[in-house]
């Protein structure tokens, strides 16, 4: 890959915070094949230390800049053809930031059709339309007589076309239309509307139906909120510019007006002129840059969308795991039954069962029976409970099975099955488990979840997992990429075991495809457990390259080396048994002696190959060999005879388990099939700018009940110590806000409860999917 230019380097430096040399160095690299956690992990020395956030935003940048730079050459190279090409317009053209500024320097030359104004001056009106913008003391219709013609037949059809080569001309000015931008993007209003007798069909946008707010303060969930609503020809959504300025000329217009000298000083030609200038703002500059603020709109909520969605599937994926224990799923259902599986403290498939204890059947006797049979033959220690239709019903079933054993019993989970039905259907099963009903993998997947939700959850595609903020409104291919990227992140920070993982599990560890993870499970299957990571290289199709890139994130737990149930890489293993050798201990019997090596003198170990950052990170990990990241497992425990809506009441206090952090709040599973939301002025008692500096999703929390809307099925819940509705947040002071601002919030957060909780706050979780 071509290097990237020193420009690119200083940009993305300057915005992750970073010098030009460690991007540089993290830019060879990637461009060399390295994974991001790879470089993060193992190659401190050579970028200083970056870690997975920042090098993540390069790699990012780096895509954007590098697309940037090769616009930049192709516009270079067409202007150049034309003939065209200044040293002061290749200077303009080399220092556009974005590709919207390069865009608007290139559109003068555009291939484009034939306008009024290229109609106009092949009539010969260009002069016209330049004496006219020269001399403001020229009258125009004296002016024009001069350039009739047979295809100008009269000064009307000259003046016309001379407005339109001014138009154009205005429009095309890269400058000017930059400048008007920005202030577009500051004072514009975003307004929408009901489109007339859609009321009852689109009810759920009501709180859209005639919502005005300024364009640059609307958040993401609002804004796509309401072009899901244009989308399905509920609502009409505008950008409206100086709607509200009653003046005779508007600032938009101005602005044209000025940088054009143009202005009503008693020229003949002045108010032709002002009238050029209206008319490019009306006819071209409007839609312009209608077009551009919405398209920016659109990416901006995508984004922001994205990066919500993202964080929200990092938590779920770094969730506490129950661990290897004998575990039971259900996953409930009324009718068909619900469908148990049991899974051994390695995930392998036991037994199954569906048992009928609901309606129509209500055989509750025969399904206890079965379950208590199933638990004490396999000798279960956990229940999965899915967290769909009928999961409350099964809760309380597996609660009375559970009362009638003897102790030690079997703790009970319920847990989301958010794309256990996918999994179910999906290829990855089949290949699994190819003789067992699709109806009974929904369950297994709910219980191996429970014992290690990252190694079940990276089976199914991100997007049906159900964290996400508008999910299926955004741009599908950046969603794909940024959830695969938080995918390979977690799975790589908490490390994969070899023996045991699955082929899908092992396809996102650094520097493996799907087709080697296929590989290393036959070479598992046909000549047994690995013994050493060395042993990879007898892997087909696995080389050295893909060796280096993921050995270290691979464990093997009591094999023939010790430091292979560690993060340390192989590459290091000299200097693991250097700083093992100087303590004179072996090295089984180091590993977590917390003492030792904390006495250690890093400095020392330090050579030309491996720097302190790399010395550092062995004693830590010889420390606590093969520590899990992931926090330790604890379940919320559903409060007794709340099983739906209906039994919520207003004052009520609950145990439930965060399911998805947006912008506006946090969702909560209360155990009553809907999720309540926490508004983020519910949180806490202070004030809080993001939700997620509070709560992530797994979090157990304990919340009010505030109000519940049974019609659309909304609970509103809070957080908040001071039940007092009106009690008012401490406003920021180090975000930049303004006092209007911060009043604002204020205001915002101390309304009642009753007053705004199902309405504005409920809302901003229209269309969640």
């Amino acid at each position: 890959m071509t290097p990237a230019p020193d420009r690119i380097l200083q940009t993305i430096a300057s915005e992750i915070r970073a010098r030009p040399e460690q991007v540089r160095a993290a830019v060879d690299l990637l461009d060399e094949g390295a994974t991001v956690p790879f470089v993060a992990r193992y190659r401190k020395e050579a970028t200083g230390g970056l870690d997975d956030t920042q090098l993540r935003q390069l790699e990012e940048r780096l895509a954007y800049l590098r697309e940037l730079e090769a616009r930049r050459a192709s516009v270079l190279e067409t202007i150049s053809g034309q003939g065209k090409l200044t040293a002061e317009l290749q200077a303009k053209i080399a220092e556009a930031a974005t590709k919207a500024e390069l865009e608007d320097i290139y559109l003068p030359f555009r291939p484009k059709r034939r306008t009024r104004a290229e109609i106009a001056r092949e009539r010969g009106l260009g002069p016209l339309a330049d004496a006219l913008l020269a001399d403001r003391a020229a009258i125009p219709a004296a002016l024009a007589e001069s350039f009739l013609s047979e295809a100008v037949p009269d000064i009307k059809t000259a003046l016309d076309g001379a407005r339109d080569i001014l138009a154009e001309t205005f429009a095309e000015n890269a400058d000017l239309v930059g400048r008007l931008r920005s202030y577009v993007k500051g004072n514009a209003m975003l307004r929408a509307r009901v489109i007339e007798g859609k009321e009852e069909a689109g009810a759920k946008f009501s709180d859209y139906f005639d919502h005005s707010e300024r364009f640059a303060n609307t958040p993401s969930h609002r804004a796509l909120a309401m072009l899901r609503g244009r989308n399905e020809d509920v609502l009409s959504l505008d950008i409206e510019i100086d709607a509200d300025n009653a003046s005779a000329v508007k600032p938009v217009e101005q602005m044209i007006a000025q940088q054009y000298g143009i202005a009503l000083q008693g020229g003949a030609a002045d108010v032709f002129l002002l009238d050029a200038a209206r008319f490019a703002w009306r006819t071209k500059l409007s839609l312009h840059l209608t077009l551009d603020l919405m398209n920016d709109l659109r990416e901006r909520a995508e984004a922001e969308a994205i990066h919500v969605f993202a964080r929200n599937l990092k938590d779920l994926l770094l969730a506490a795991p129950a661990g290897p224990r004998p575990t039971m799923g259900l996953d409930p259902g009324i009718r068909t039954g619900v469908k148990v599986a049991v899974v051994d403290q390695t995930g392998k498939l036991l037994e199954t069962a569906t048992v009928y204890p609901f309606q129509p059947r209500n055989d509750l006797a025969g399904a206890a029976a079965e379950l208590g049979r199933l638990i004490r033959k396999h000798r279960v220690e956990l229940i999965a409970i899915g967290n769909g239709t009928a999961s409350r019903e099964t809760d309380q079933l597996a609660g009375d099975v559970i009362a009638a054993l003897p102790a030690p019993s079997p703790i009970k989970v319920v847990v989301s099955e958010a794309g256990a039905s996918v999994y179910s259907a999906s290829a990855k099963a089949a290949a699994e488990m190819p003789d067992l009903d699709v109806s009974l993998r929904g369950a297994v997947s709910i219980a191996r979840r429970l014992q290690d939700p990252l190694a079940e959850l990276v089976k199914i595609d991100p997007k049906s997992i159900g964290v996400g903020q508008y999910q299926h409104d955004v741009n599908q291919t950046r969603l794909a990429r940024a959830l695969d990227a938080v995918v390979e992140d977690a799975v790589n920070a908490v490390g994969v075991d070899l023996n045991t993982a699955s082929a899908s599990l092992l396809s996102r560890v650094s520097g493996l495809s799907a087709s080697l993870a296929d590989a290393i499970v036959v070479r598992r299957d046909e000549k047994g457990a690995f013994a050493s990571r060395r042993d990879l290289l007898g892997v087909s199709r696995l080389g050295p390259r893909a060796f280096e890139l993921c050995a270290g994130f691979l464990r093997i737990s009591n094999g023939s080396e010790p430091l292979d149930a560690s993060s340390v890489h192989p590459e290091a293993y000299g200097l693991a048994r250097k700083i093992v050798s100087a303590c004179g201990r072996d090295l089984r019997s180091l590993m977590g002696d917390s003492a030792t090596l904390q006495s250690l003198d890093p400095a020392k170990f330090a050579d030309e190959r491996f720097g302190l950052p790399t010395v550092r990170d062995i004693l830590g990990e010889l420390e606590k060999p093969g520590r899990d990241p992931r926090p330790e497992f604890k379940t919320a425990t559903f409060a007794e005879g709340i099983h739906d809506i209906k039994d919520l009441k207003p004052g009520m206090t609950l145990e439930g388990t965060v399911t998805n952090v947006a912008n506006f709040g946090a969702f909560v599973d209360i155990g009553v099939h809907q999720d309540g939301l926490v508004h983020v002025s519910q949180l806490t008692d202070r004030f809080v700018k993001d939700p997620s500096a509070l709560v992530k999703a797994g979090d157990v929390v304990k919340v009010r009940v505030v109000e519940v809307d049974l019609k659309r099925k909304r609970i509103a819940l809070s957080m908040r110590k001071d039940d007092s509705p009106r009690a008012a947040p401490a406003a920021p002071t180090k975000d930049g806000a303004s006092k209007k601002d911060m009043r604002q919030q204020a205001q915002r957060q101390a309304k009642p409860a009753s007053q705004g909780a199902l309405g504005a706050a409920l809302s901003e979780a229209l269309g969640r999917k």
